[in-house]
């Protein structure tokens, strides 16, 4: 698929601001501009092939009360408590959420924004499983208003509205210190989800301060099976830890069931802890000590920004940062006085 010309690059090529640009190329503003200058936009837009957001525009001049929600895994329990803070915000003042699951794949978010935007939705609330997101330059320069929920997108300037991540991992770190652990195993998710690389590399940080050696492992999705194939992998290279830490709650769980099969008690020979506290963390055997993060507030404040973006006409790229708790269950114990070995 060819690359879409952008209106910053028109406005490159015709040596003008892309506010001009778009005031140029649309007819309800055209006349405001120079003709010599409107002309010259025309030109380089042709040139270039630069095709106008008709879908985007039309969000910008008409208000239907409802708002696009698009979230990369309806089957992650993280997820629908944020669909709940975000739709309790919206009822009250009158707008409707439509709700799109786009599996985390470039192409179906792609055809979630051109689906909602065909039903001329006031704006989005992403939360986007991707870290360099390929629409988000797109609907910036076409004024689109967006707030990201969770996950951060790159360096477009929108509102991001997500939990203290770094906070989280150094809370989870100063407990295996003060339980003697000093060999751990941070299990990441993929390093393209912002939320995966800010823990990854946060873990490494804090263990490296607090004098403890940490391996970080990459898992390619942000599920159980994959966990528990990640610590299939760990245990059979018979290495000497005492502690894992997973970067969600879904790969803990993984965790526990790789130990589970092998044989291993939790925590007496291995601990483990997640990230997110999700719905249910507390029913796993056992308990898991995790990073509570406010997943409703998350949706509440991510569609209070996108409501002050609408009735300010404009958004500016702050970061909301709400604070996360670290939450200790039955999954977390002292070390083991030696360490434990997975060698026979």
């Amino acid at each position: 698929m060819p690359k879409q010309v952008t209106l910053s690059e028109v406005a490159t090529r015709a040596g003008v601001h892309v506010a001009t640009v778009s005031r140029a190329l649309n007819p309800a503003t055209r006349s405001i501009v120079n003709e010599k200058t409107a002309r010259r936009v025309e030109a380089a837009a042709k040139e270039l092939g630069y095709v106008p957001n008709i879908m985007a525009r039309s969000l910008r001049t008409q208000s239907t009360m409802t708002v696009g929600v698009i979230i990369p895994d309806l089957t992650n329990p993280i997820f629908p408590p944020m669909i709940r803070g975000i739709e309790n915000y919206l009822a009250p003042r009158g707008y409707t959420a439509l709700l799109s699951d786009s599996d985390g794949k470039a192409a179906l978010e792609r055809s979630a924004v051109t689906s909602l935007s065909e039903r001329r939705v006031d704006g989005f609330i992403i939360a986007t499983g991707l870290e360099q997101h390929p629409l988000l330059p797109t609907l910036f320069e076409s004024g689109v208003p967006v707030v990201l929920a969770n996950r951060g997108a790159g360096e477009v300037p929108y509102p991001l509205v997500t939990g203290n991540d770094e906070a989280g991992i150094q809370a989870a770190v100063s407990h295996l210190k003060e339980l003697g652990h000093r060999d751990v195993v941070h299990v990441a998710g993929p390093q393209s989800f912002s939320t995966s690389r800010i823990r990854a590399e946060t873990m490494v940080r804090a263990c490296e301060v607090a004098g403890m050696r940490c391996r970080v492992v990459e898992a390619t999705a942000l599920t159980a099976d994959e966990g528990e194939k990640v610590t299939d992998t760990l245990l059979a290279e018979k290495q000497n830890f005492t502690a894992i830490q997973a970067s969600t709650d879904l790969l803990a769980l993984g965790v526990l069931r790789s130990l589970r099969r092998h044989g291993m008690r939790c925590p007496e020979e291995m601990s483990v802890i997640g990230f997110n506290d999700m719905p249910f963390a507390e029913e796993f055997s056992p308990g898991l000590t995790t990073v509570r993060v406010p997943l409703e507030d998350i949706g509440t404040e991510s569609a209070r920004q996108l409501m002050r973006s609408l009735s300010e006409g404009s958004s500016s790229p702050i970061v909301v940062t709400l604070p996360v708790s670290l939450i200790v269950r039955a999954s977390t114990g002292q070390a083991p006085r030696a360490g434990v070995s997975t060698q026979p």
